[in-house]
């Protein structure tokens, strides 16, 4: 299995093994981390904002321009921010190192 390491707002690091074709919203849930997904991966919200390492960015596919969108109203915004629904997990991302904000901007409260 793939491993994703996952770097919290304080700094900790958490390294967990997880399977192909989740997408990193789902397993930072699956591991308890504080990403919120409001809307539960439909592309509808940009809680699940995270930070790739800039090593990791070019890997990803490209996001779509929905995802821009949702990007645009994400809090903290930087060069290599995605939506963790929208990224899924494949063998060649093993290793791939994904921060989480220190908070995001739920529009759909």
């Amino acid at each position: 299995m793939p491993k994703v390491i996952f770097i919290n707002p304080d700094n900790t690091r958490l390294e967990v093994d997880a399977p192909v074709g989740l997408s990193i919203l789902e397993i930072a849930h699956k591991h308890n981390l504080d990403l919120e997904g409001a809307c539960e991966g439909s592309l509808a919200c940009s809680t699940c904002h995270v930070v790739i390492d800039p090593a990791w960015f070019e890997i990803l596919p490209q996001p779509s321009d929905d995802e821009e969108d949702m990007l645009d109203l994400a809090f903290g915004l930087t060069k290599t921010s995605r939506l963790g629904c929208q990224i899924r997990l494949t063998q060649e991302l093993d290793g791939i190192i994904i921060r989480i904000p220190a908070g995001s901007r739920n529009m759909m409260k």
